[in-house]
């Protein structure tokens, strides 16, 4: 299967996988001058720490029915430079240019430069549900795990 994408710029990068089995599309920044606009005239974003912002990617992409484009984190960019991914999924029939949701959670702020990996998409099939609503909580009947959550089995 192939995704389509389109530059909406002639700098915007087309995603790439750094190994084939690798689930992940790298996405670069790609400054545009509007939303998520550099900040510098060379195209650099600074984003300061504890802050976030619309990064732009210069790209559009058509996802097939069934399935979504879900935006993660890059391991090595979250763990060297505390630059992490706010959600972000792309649906199928959304026509406008992917932005990444980038949050600083660090002390300092991040410059990025165009061209700059910013986060990995992930193609991901989906299974649409019906909703049915209950009038009696018996949900998960007969469970041993009842509430805990969050650690409740000792994980540290």
């Amino acid at each position: 299967m192939n995704i389509k994408f389109y530059r909406l710029r002639p700098d915007a990068k087309l995603p790439v996988r750094a190994h084939r089995t690798d689930a992940g599309m790298d996405l670069f920044y790609c400054p545009n001058g509007g939303r998520g606009a550099c900040l510098e005239d060379n195209g650099e974003y600074w984003l300061s720490a504890r802050s976030s912002n619309l990064i732009s990617t210069g790209l559009k992409t058509e996802i097939p029915e069934g399935y979504m484009l879900e935006i993660k984190n890059k391991s090595g960019i979250a763990s060297k430079r505390q630059l992490v991914v706010g959600a972000c999924v792309v649906d199928p029939g959304y026509d406008g240019e992917i932005y990444v949701n980038l949050h600083n959670i660090g002390a300092e702020t991040q410059v990025l430069k165009p061209g700059d990996k910013i986060a990995q998409a992930v193609l991901v099939p989906v299974v649409h549900c019906g909703i049915e609503e209950v009038t009696e909580d018996n949900l998960n009947n007969g469970s041993t795990r009842g509430e805990g959550g969050f650690g409740s089995t000792g994980d540290r």
